[in-house]
């Protein structure tokens, strides 16, 4: 599979999300090419504030693995990371993170971001996480005008 690929799967995943009633958010675990995890933002439907989409993929893959440690894997999230899930990801040790749309998107269209970007993260907690930025944007960025369409609420 081609990183487009698993940015694609992010991305049906923030749909199935928006179809839920949650925001448009997706995120894909990756191992040696292989899929390990994916899941959309719960925050609505579970009634729980921590369940971003790149958590509740973190959450999945290691229960699926059994280990806390997922160690040299990829996540493609179809935004920015906010610092929870940055963080998330750093203590989960995953090597790359790769993100379509920006927080300043997800705060242009009222979600509640903190304006900190993951390289600002990477620099002040010294981590050596990946960031690979801007991919795919475009169809990223265009979930965020599909979930205003729904009507859905921001958070």
């Amino acid at each position: 599979m081609k990183e487009q690929d698993f940015m694609r799967q992010a991305i049906v995943e923030a749909q199935e999300g928006i179809k839920k009633g949650n925001g448009p958010f997706g995120a894909v675990i990756i191992q040696d090419g292989q899929v390990i995890a994916k899941a959309h933002s719960q925050v609505i439907q579970d009634n729980d504030p921590t369940a971003h989409a790149e958590v509740t993929a973190i959450r999945k893959a290691s229960k699926k693995l059994r280990t806390h440690d997922l160690s040299n894997m990829t996540i493609y999230s179809t935004t920015e990371p906010c610092p929870m899930c940055f963080s998330a990801i750093h203590w989960a040790n995953i090597k790359i993170i790769v993100y379509g749309a920006d927080i300043d998107t997800a705060k242009k269209y009222g979600f509640n971001e903190l304006e900190i970007s993951n390289y600002k993260m990477r620099s002040l907690g010294k981590t050596k996480v990946n960031i690979e930025a801007d991919f795919m944007p475009r169809e990223c960025e265009k979930l965020f005008h599909d979930w205003k369409e729904s009507g859905n609420e921001a958070y």
